[in-house]
């Protein structure tokens, strides 16, 4: 079975098999990255006022042209463009929301980096849709581009996630399905270089966790730095992935739409938790498309745990 064979029970065969397709020439440009002149910075700034690389500019127009191809889509929100792509597409069903490809910075050193994608059904128009709280996503997945190439699917009305690895054929087919979460993992993953600028209980949760103080054994830390790598490691082995509000980001810096709601969903098919500190993240509703979010997922005990102590603190 395929991505697309998987996803055709929910409706939504065609748009996840699209951006399959993508996702096997973002892999396939990755692979040969040094062989070609796509390492580097582009020379444009995306709405995020962030440099955008040549990777980040090539996924985001693979993405828009393969789906700009399906019946089903009728728009898209990308993290690399200021407004929504609407399509002409009668009676289409969905609006995909993503980021083409996450952790791009790191693709000049050889990092894992990934593609995210949130999947929403048709309520209005795009931005309408897109704003539409994590609870109402129809689907959600990732890229991990990798030693291999896997792909991640939730489906909201399926429990346990789906792993489909790319073959040599460019195909993605489907390599465990239910997967789920440990309860509780070994290790944490956070920029430990921000804790100074964390709220005073974040630091007091790492503590809990390196002592050994939730569960009776000491936490490993484990960070590289792109989201899809350090979660896709997460769902796997268990543990905790946080990037907590920060003074310079005092709303947090990850992306609610497409980075947070997408992983959140499939953090909780997967049997884990998500929440920005006080809350679900799947509850969170957005006021703009770009919004950002602190953003805790990972395995039930240590969310849990660290959402109590956070409401415990007021903070």
């Amino acid at each position: 079975m395929n991505a697309k064979e998987f996803a055709a029970a929910a409706g939504l065969g065609e748009v996840i098999g699209a951006i399959a397709e993508a996702s096997a020439e973002i892999a396939t440009k990755i692979r040969l990255a040094g062989l070609s002149d796509i390492y580097g910075a582009a020379g444009a700034v995306n709405v995020q006022g962030e440099a955008q690389q040549k990777l980040d500019v090539f996924a985001n127009d693979v993405m828009i042209a393969k789906l700009g191809a399906v019946a089903e889509c009728a728009a898209i929100v990308s993290e690399e463009d200021d407004e929504p792509v609407v399509f002409d597409h009668p009676g289409a069903k969905f609006v995909a929301i993503f980021d083409p490809l996450d952790g791009s910075s790191n693709i000049d050193v050889n990092v894992n980096v990934g593609t995210i994608v949130s999947i929403q059904a048709v309520k209005g128009d795009a931005t309408a849709t897109a704003l539409q709280p994590g609870t109402a996503q129809v689907a959600a997945l990732y890229v991990v581009y990798g030693p291999s190439t896997v792909m991640v699917v939730a489906l909201a009305e399926k429990e346990g996630v789906a792993f489909f690895t790319l073959d040599d054929k460019g195909e993605f087919v489907l390599t465990a399905e239910g997967v789920k979460m440990p309860e509780q993992g070994p290790y944490y993953s956070t920029n430990e270089a921000n804790a100074a600028s964390w709220p005073a209980v974040y630091r007091e949760y790492v503590a809990t966790l390196v002592k050994g103080e939730l569960g009776g054994k000491a936490y490993g830390a484990r960070y590289i730095g792109s989201l899809v790598a350090d979660f896709h490691r997460t769902i796997l082995k268990g543990g905790v992935f946080l990037y907590p509000p920060t003074e310079k980001a005092p709303k947090g810096k990850l992306r609610l739409l497409y980075e947070a709601n997408p992983l959140a969903l499939i953090a909780e098919k997967a049997d884990g938790a998500a929440v920005n500190g006080r809350t679900r993240i799947l509850e969170v509703v957005a006021e703009q498309v770009h919004e950002r979010t602190p953003l805790i997922v990972g395995s039930k005990r240590e969310v849990e745990a660290l959402q109590q102590m956070v409401l415990k603190a007021g903070k």
